[in-house]
C-alpha cells in the first residue's frame, strides 16, 4: 500500500444536486491537484478519501452504468 502526498482541499467541496438542503447522510466531492476527494458532509474537518483520476473515472463510469443501483 502506498501513501499519496496530497493536500486535502479546503474549498470547492460540493454535494450532489439531488441532495436536499438539510441532507444528513450526504458526501461531498472536491477536485484538486489531479485527484478527487470525498468526505462526509457531517464532518467536514474529518478524513477524506482520495482517488486517482483513473479510480474516479472507473467509479463515475460505474455510476452511469447503474452498477451501484439497489435491487428492487
Amino acid at each position: 500500500m502506498s501513501k499519496l502526498n496530497v493536500q486535502v482541499p479546503t474549498a470547492g467541496w460540493r454535494k450532489s444536486s439531488r441532495s436536499g438542503p438539510n441532507c444528513d447522510n450526504c458526501v461531498e466531492v472536491a477536485f484538486a491537484g489531479g485527484h478527487a476527494f470525498v468526505r462526509d458532509s457531517k464532518n467536514p474537518s474529518g478524513p477524506a478519501l482520495v482517488f486517482t483520476p483513473d479510480e474516479w473515472s472507473a467509479f463515475a463510469g460505474g455510476v452511469k452504468d447503474g452498477e451501484f443501483e439497489l435491487p428492487a
